[in-house]
């Protein structure tokens, strides 16, 4: 019962985090557009980044506790694809100036750095208790 409790909030945590990473995304690509500036770096920017890792913290701490949806078969592949959007969000980031098209830097930019943020801290986690666990079986 405890279990099913845990997935419900890992669940409900994960989805919540990806829908304000999509629509902060999405608004910071306008900021972009709009005013050339960053929404992430002003203050109402930098609660939203907070509440984005604090969501992400809850998703890593249960996977890390094996009660969430990211099984420990799961664990690599999430890892893989959570480092793949980390080191995406920089690169769409310093692209911004010269990627072509009408919002299309500013989109890719805004959404995959939102995305990073809430994905940083669970890939943190979950990596740690995988090197913990390949380090106690030597």
């Amino acid at each position: 019962m405890v279990k099913d409790m845990y997935t419900k909030i890992g669940s409900w945590a994960f989805l919540i985090g990806i829908l304000i990473a999509l629509i902060i995304g999405i608004y910071t690509a306008y900021t972009i557009e709009v005013d050339k500036a960053n929404f992430l770096a002003t203050n109402n920017g930098g609660w939203v980044v907070w509440l984005l890792a604090v969501l992400g913290a809850i998703v890593g701490i249960i996977a890390v506790l094996g009660k969430g949806t990211i099984t420990a078969k799961e664990g690599p592949s999430f890892l893989i694809a959570g480092i793949a959007l980390l080191v995406m969000a920089p690169a769409f980031w310093s692209m911004t100036a010269w990627i072509t098209g009408p919002w299309i830097g500013a989109l890719l930019a805004g959404v995959s750095m939102c995305l990073a943020i809430f994905v940083a801290p669970a890939v943190g986690l979950l990596a740690i208790k995988l090197i913990w666990e390949i380090g106690k079986d030597i």
